[in-house]
């Protein structure tokens, strides 16, 4: 199997097209709203009707259930609202100081390959928590960001802890993705006990607060965009 450490992670658009539009949704967005829409913007998307989008969003504390998600790993049921979310994965935590970016573009337009396509989205990640000196890692058998953590007690094996700071979850329908990652700045790190975060036993999961860094969303989202446009090229706000 190929690693994805050795995949190129640029994923510039092949031609000259419109930028990719770039909003900010305030306050928090419920996640039935957040299908619908997602859902309408990949249709126009395909269409040619509208331009890519990359819509940064806070969430409601809730569960997502993805398509390999286990009942068994939902630990605490009545604990928040759970959607089926029908991207890939398993069950994921969204709520307030987690920021959501969902990114709707056309991989006809860069290169048709998911694998590609995961490995730009980690290291689109990876790029904006090193402005912060985060060091954000991949693991092969492992989906998302993950941050060596030396102050914490090792890992049976000796082998040093790792908390997730970071995931990933996508839809791709003719090409078009929707869906995207999820990152955590400043959420409530308990709410992730009520399930298994994307069926990975054995680990933690911090933010960057917990980390010790007081960074705002704000201060996040210049960073997410500064390094989205490193790596899938120009964007351009919205009101």
């Amino acid at each position: 199997m190929i690693s994805r450490d050795t995949i190129p992670t640029s994923f510039l658009p092949l031609d000259s097209a419109s930028p990719v539009e770039w909003r900010i949704e305030p306050g928090l967005t419920e996640y039935e709203t957040a299908l619908a829409t997602m859902e309408a913007r990949a249709e126009a998307i395909r269409a040619g009707t509208a331009p890519e989008m990359v819509w940064l969003v806070e969430h409601p504390p809730l569960y997502t259930a993805g398509t390999s998600a286990r009942l068994e790993d939902l630990v605490e049921p009545e604990r928040f609202p759970v959607y089926d979310a029908g991207r890939g994965g398993e069950y994921t935590y969204h709520g307030p100081g987690q920021r959501v970016a969902y990114i709707m573009i056309d991989l006809k337009r860069r290169r048709p390959d998911v694998r590609a396509f995961i490995a730009a989205l980690e290291e689109w990640i990876i790029r904006s928590l090193a402005r912060f000196n985060v060091k954000g890692e991949r693991r092969e058998d492992r989906v998302g960001v993950w941050v060596v953590r030396p102050d914490r007690p090792p890992l049976p094996g000796g082998l040093p802890a790792e908390d997730k700071i970071a995931a990933i979850g996508i839809r791709l329908r003719r090409w078009v993705s929707f869906h995207g990652i999820s990152v955590n700045v400043e959420p409530d790190l308990s709410h992730f006990e009520g399930i298994v975060p994307c069926g990975i036993k054995g680990y933690g999961v911090t933010s960057l607060v917990d980390l010790g860094l007081p960074v705002t969303m704000t201060d996040f989202d210049v960073a997410l965009k500064a390094s989205f446009e490193e790596v899938f090229g120009p964007s351009i706000q919205s009101d």
